[in-house]
C-alpha cells in the first residue's frame, strides 16, 4: 500500500490528509491522470468523493421515498383498505414472470 498526500488547491489554507491506497487504486488514479482527463491525483480523489456523496444522497432519497410508500400502505391498512392475498400473490407472480421473459 502506498499513501497519497491529499491537499487542497494551491494557495488555500487546508490541512493535508494522508490516505492509504492499495496498489490497484494507485494504478487506477495514475491512469486517470495520465489520460489527461485530470491533472493531479487530488483531482481524481475529489471527483471520486463527489460521486460517492452524490450516490449517498441519491440512496437516501430512494430510502425516504420507500418509507413514504410503506407509510401509505400502513395508513391504508389502518383504514381497512386491504387486497385479498390471492390477488397479491397473482400480481407478484405476474410481475416476476414478466421480468423473466425477454422483451
Amino acid at each position: 500500500m502506498s499513501e497519497l498526500l491529499y491537499a487542497a488547491e494551491p494557495g488555500t489554507e487546508v490541512d493535508a490528509m494522508k490516505i492509504s491506497l492499495t496498489p490497484e487504486l494507485e494504478r487506477r488514479i495514475a491512469e486517470k491522470v495520465e489520460s489527461g482527463l485530470y491533472t493531479t491525483a487530488s483531482e481524481v480523489v475529489r471527483e471520486g468523493l463527489r460521486l460517492l456523496f452524490s450516490l449517498d444522497e441519491s440512496r437516501e432519497q430512494r430510502i425516504e421515498r420507500l418509507r413514504g410508500d410503506v407509510q401509505l400502505g400502513l395508513d391504508a391498512l389502518a383504514r381497512g383498505e386491504t387486497i385479498p392475498t390471492e390477488e397479491v400473490f397473482a400480481e407478484a407472480t405476474r410481475r416476476i414472470e414478466a421480468r423473466r421473459s425477454p422483451p
